[in-house]
Formats: C-alpha cells, structure tokens, sequence
C-alpha cells in the first residue's frame, strides 16, 4: 500500500511538473508571439504619402534596388493620396511606420503622441507653388492668391501647412484663399491646366510635366533648393521627408529599425553616386510617366534636396517647429521638447 501511494505520489509530481513546464512554455512562446515577432519576423507597413512623388522616392529607390531585402526586411509599401493620410493609417495601426514630413511629429508631440523620425531623406520641402496657366498673369506673387483658389495634396498635410505659413507670412489671412485638396501627380496636374484652381503646391515630377507643356505658368515659390527655402521661408534648410514611426514601437523594433534607417541610407548614397538617368531607369515606369526624357530632368533638378546622410540637423528641426508655431495655434501654445521628435542614433557609424 506504501509502495502504491508513493507511485501516485510520484506520478502526482511529474504531472505537476509537466503542467508547469507546459504552462512556462506556453507563456514564453505567447510572450514571444507579442514582444518579438516585431523584432524576428522583419516585416514592415510602410505608408508612403504619394508614392509617385520625387520627395518620397528613396522608399521606392530602396525596394527596387533590393536594399531592403539585403538589410533582411520584408517591407510592404501602402501607397496614400498625401502626408495626411499616411498617417492617419499609422494612428490607426494599418501601418507601422510612415514615409512622410518631419512635421507631422512635431504635431503630434502638441497632441501629447511620441512621434519620431529615425532618418531624413530630404533637407527642403521639395514643393513648388506654382500658377495654373489661366492664373498666370493675375497671380504674379503669393500675395495675389488673396480671394482665389489654391491648392494642396490633401487637407491637413504638409502642403497645405507650408501654404498656410508662406501666405500668412505675407500678410495674407488664411479665411481670404479657398484651400482646396487636389490630390498629386494626374489629379493636380489635371487641376492646374484646366484652371479648377489659380494656383497648387506640387511635387516633381508634376511641376516639371505642367511647366513643360505650360510655358506661361509663373511659379511662385520654389521649395526644391536652398536658395528657394531662404525665399520662403527665411530658413537655411527646412527638412522635409523622413521614415517616422510610434516611440513605442521603435523601442520594441530598434534591429528593424536600423535597418529600416540604412536602407534608406543606402539608397541616399546610391543617388548621389549615380546620373538622373540612371536613378531614372531604376524608378518603376508607372511613376516616371509617358516621357522619360521629362522625368529625367524632373530628377536632375530635384537632386539638391536630398540628403547626403540621412541626418536631422538640430537648426532645421528649429526652423520647422518655428514655422509651425507661426501657423498652427497648437504648436504656439506648447511646449515641445524637439529632441524626442527625431533621431540620429539609426544612421550613426554607417
């Protein structure tokens, strides 16, 4: 009878032993399942606001030229009609991390929201006001939009902020222009030639398409190089478009996001070690359009505004927060600690 209880006994404690070890494993692989998938499974939603716009070309660059793949990263690129968009998806966690303007985690950090920009691709905005055709001889500066129609990719995004500033800069009220969103590329160009709008902030390679069939239009701000910027904005740079995510999900994140960092990195280098051309064949032909000749020189003349090293220069950050707080009331009325807004610590010693 002894010998019988003490085998219960025994079978009792291995049963209790398999249980735990059952149990610790099952939390481990479900702790694993929550905290390092992210880390381990490499793959990445990246919203990109306007694909087919030279300002956010090295996300594409990057994916074409296999650097992704060969930093181990499974990067699925979401395609949004502007800034505002993209994200819009990572707030509502569609998208893990957003190829948009550097602004936009300035204006989160006035909601309260970590926001941060791990790598720059562009040192100026890269935008153009320009007239449409039919605007061209009323509309001869920005102080002339004043009762007429301007427009922007999208409501709420970076375009529509950098009109906002220039305007008021020029003592124009924001309630005398009808801001009106056009979209990029087809959509805006289509809007500019027929005269629905007096004048729109575009990108390349729209503005070089409309200039070229539209000799008269009169361009009214040039945001692609630093003589443009100083122009508009009184600013030596004006970083622009940067790959940005959640604080909390770079810190859960930080090997992908490295990686994420210098393959954008990579790819900087790669444009300015290689002709327009060559950047161009690269570029896949829905993005380049009918006329390849035209897309190249949208290239050549894009160039100065990207970055040589993926860098966020602390004073152009300043010059960012300074021309958001002169044209959104929440950036004035906060208090902002700029150094949680961006990052240079992905791209150091590569």
């Amino acid at each position: 009878m002894a010998v019988a209880m003490e085998g219960i006994a025994m079978l009792a404690s291995r049963k209790t032993l398999f249980c735990f070890v059952s149990v610790v494993s099952f939390v481990s692989i479900q702790s694993g399942a929550c905290t390092s998938k992210p880390q381990t499974g490499s793959r990445v939603r990246l919203a990109v606001g306007g694909q087919n716009q030279l300002v956010y070309l090295p996300t594409t660059l990057a994916q074409e030229l296999g650097f992704y793949k060969e930093e181990g990263l499974d990067v699925e690129l979401q395609d949004h009609a502007g800034g505002a968009k993209a994200l819009q998806s990572l707030v509502g966690g569609s998208s893990d991390v957003v190829s948009g303007f550097y602004d936009h985690t300035i204006q989160m950090a006035a909601e309260g929201r970590e926001f941060v920009a791990f790598v720059t691709m562009l040192r100026f905005p890269g935008l153009v006001l320009v007239t449409s055709p039919q605007g061209a001889s009323a509309v001869t500066k920005i102080e002339d939009l004043k009762g007429r129609v301007a427009g922007v990719t999208a409501a709420g995004s970076s375009s529509q902020m950098l009109l906002t500033y220039m305007l008021q800069r020029r003592g124009v009220a924001i309630d005398e222009v009808s801001i009106t969103p056009v979209g990029s590329a087809a959509t805006a160009i289509a809007a500019i030639e027929h005269g629905k709008v007096d004048a729109a902030m575009v990108a390349d390679p729209a503005f070089t398409l409309i200039a070229t069939r539209n000799p008269g239009v009169r361009v009214l701000a040039d945001l692609r190089t630093a003589v443009g910027v100083k122009e508009a904005f009184g600013a030596d740079t004006y970083p622009s478009s940067v790959l940005y995510s959640k604080s909390e999900w770079i810190r859960a994140n930080r090997d992908t996001t490295s990686k994420l960092a210098h393959a954008i990195l990579r790819t900087l280098r790669w444009m300015h070690s290689h002709t327009p051309q060559e950047i161009a064949d690269r570029t896949p032909k829905t993005f380049r359009g009918e006329d390849d000749a035209l897309y190249v020189n949208a290239v050549k003349n894009s160039m100065p505004m990207f970055s040589p090293d993926g860098a966020m220069d602390a004073k152009g950050a300043e010059a960012v927060r300074m021309l958001l707080a002169g044209s959104m009331e929440k950036v004035k009325a906060t208090s902002i600690d700029l150094s949680k807004t961006y990052t240079n610590e992905f791209i150091r010693g590569r």
